[in-house]
């Protein structure tokens, strides 16, 4: 007997969740390719390692772009070597399979995520929204008649969401998330200090020193990168201050999209949220200071779940079970 699958495929990272095992995996949703042959060389961590550092003949892509499949074929290639070192297809049957999408995907994107989970060899293949899938992983009731509000950033995409009744009542989805953080600060850096410097090393800055309130965090961190005037390697140090101002600019994006969420809701609604505040989760629930800047922008409490970046793989295991155990009590 298959053990149903339930997979998070995100932009930066993808986590497969087996049905009694928990979450077996996690690794970055990277392939290597050789450019001449085509061929896959790498997967996952080995082929993040590549990153930036490839001669021309080997290229490393990444498939989902801002939370949507950007290239079909190596998206499956990814899954199915995923898969297949998991070994979780029983003798003669199809896993059920449940794979989320942030909410304004297209029909078309849609279909092109069922296409791929029936290629690698699910069963009957469920599509569940992001955020509804997070909430349920960070432990809200959404099936209560009750708002549950909740911010989920990866790594594409942020998504935020008002719950009620196991449906979305009002939702907003921005291409703004990890990745554009990353961009932010390779672009600052490049315009202050005429260094041009990589993903993975901006990606590093974020973690290490980022911020997005002013004065909320003193840190600071030797960047190395190539100097755009005079091409030579060359090193310079970073305050958590001088990154603060980019990042928060672009956070604000999020913060002015959940004021668009709060503005729509029925006002019975909007008043569980002050008892009961706003859940934070996805890998942007660590940026520091995130929580602080919404709860000053919105004047209401905002907890960070504990396991941000696992929620939406653990959701859906116990989305998939929820589904499967009321398809089988009709039976």
């Amino acid at each position: 007997m298959a053990k149903d699958i339930g997979i998070d495929l995100g932009t930066a990272n993808v986590l497969i969740n087996i049905q009694g095992e928990g979450i077996v995996l996690n690794e970055p949703s990277v392939v290597a390719v050789n450019s001449k042959s085509n061929k896959v060389l790498a997967v996952g961590s080995e082929a993040y390692q590549m990153v930036g550092r490839t001669p021309g003949s080997i290229r490393a892509i990444r498939p989902l772009k801002d939370g949507v499949i950007a290239d079909f074929d190596i998206t499956e290639q990814m899954l199915s070597y995923f898969i297949k070192k998991l070994n979780v297809k029983g003798f003669m049957s199809k896993p059920n399979i449940m794979i989320c999408c942030p909410t304004n995907t297209t029909d078309v994107e849609h279909k092109a995520i069922r296409q791929v989970a029936e290629k690698i060899g699910g069963g009957q293949v469920y599509l569940e929204l992001e955020p509804k899938v997070s909430a349920v992983g960070a432990g809200l009731d959404i099936f209560k008649p009750f708002g549950n509000m909740v911010i989920d950033i990866g790594g594409g995409t942020s998504d935020i969401a008002f719950l009620s009744l196991g449906d979305i009542v009002a939702s907003r989805s921005l291409k703004i998330a990890g990745d554009r953080l990353n961009m932010d600060i390779l672009n600052f850096v490049k315009k202050k200090y005429n260094l041009q410097i990589g993903e993975r090393t901006a990606e590093k800055v974020k973690i290490e020193i980022g911020t997005v309130v002013p004065g909320h965090r003193n840190e600071e961190i030797d960047v190395r990168g190539r100097d755009t005037i005079s091409g030579l390697p060359r090193t310079i140090t970073l305050k958590s201050d001088d990154v603060e101002p980019t990042l928060n600019e672009t956070m604000m994006n999020v913060v002015e999209a959940a004021k668009d969420v709060l503005g729509v809701i029925p006002p019975e609604l909007a008043a569980d949220i002050i008892d009961h505040g706003i859940m934070m989760t996805g890998g942007g629930a660590l940026l520091d200071g995130m929580d602080q800047l919404l709860m000053d922008n919105l004047n209401i409490p905002v907890n960070i779940s504990d396991t941000p970046l696992d929620d939406v793989a653990v959701g859906t295991g116990i989305l998939l079970e929820k589904i499967l155990g009321s398809e089988n009590q009709k039976r």
